[in-house]
């Protein structure tokens, strides 16, 4: 089982989660907890996840997918928290210091059992993949590089089979036609298309969505 929470995102679904221009979600599965992204604000992520009744201190690893401040910016107060996280992060993002364990990604590799990086694609931005029983799940802090690098990195190690994060300017629709998952969130500027073209397959994003996968 795969659970995950937006806890930082451009809109909010509940009066009080705080939208803000950003992105961070809390993967859940069996074996671990991980913070995907962190925000641009400390202080707003840190309040979404004690008002979604979420426990930092639970967060097992950190996974960060490109320098950017409204995916960075709220990593130091989470680790002001729990610092006892391993951290992957893009080879160029330096200067953490608190955490357990930092490693730089590069190259796509295996991450542990299950979780997957698609490597810094673009010189800019790695995306995250999670093998379920249906396929994996890709998760996208703004998809910078092309979606047809990330799809096809992905695909070395598995059958994608859901997408979850920010899309920017993504315009190649036909690349999500064999997905089941779509929640594009933060910077898509797209969203109204994408949900027009696969309605029964989009999910509406904003902090508070949570997505459950087997």
């Amino acid at each position: 089982m795969l659970k995950a929470t937006i806890v930082y995102d451009n809109t909010s679904n509940r009066d009080d989660l705080i939208a803000d221009w950003g992105f961070a979600c809390i993967i859940e599965t069996e074996r671990k907890t991980m913070l995907f992204d962190s925000g641009g604000n400390g202080r707003i992520l840190m309040q979404n996840l004690y008002s979604l009744q979420m426990d930092p201190k639970a967060v097992n690893e950190v996974f960060i997918s490109h320098n950017h401040f409204d995916h960075t910016g709220g990593l130091s107060a989470f680790l002001d928290v729990n610092s006892q996280v391993i951290i992957y992060v893009p080879e160029e993002l330096r200067g953490i210091r608190q955490a357990k364990k930092v490693i730089y990604i590069k190259k796509a590799r295996e991450l542990s059992r299950g979780f997957f990086s698609t490597g810094v694609l673009g010189n800019i931005e790695q995306s995250l993949a999670v093998r379920t029983r249906k396929g994996l799940v890709l998760f996208v802090g703004c998809s910078h590089p092309a979606m047809d690098k990330i799809l096809s990195s992905a695909a070395t190690f598995g059958k994608p089979y859901g997408i979850i994060g920010g899309l920017h300017g993504f315009e190649r629709y036909e690349l999500f036609a064999d997905l089941q998952l779509i929640c594009p969130t933060h910077c898509t500027q797209h969203k109204k298309e994408i949900h027009e073209r696969y309605v029964s397959k989009v999910v509406q994003g904003g902090v508070g969505t949570v997505i459950e996968i087997e």
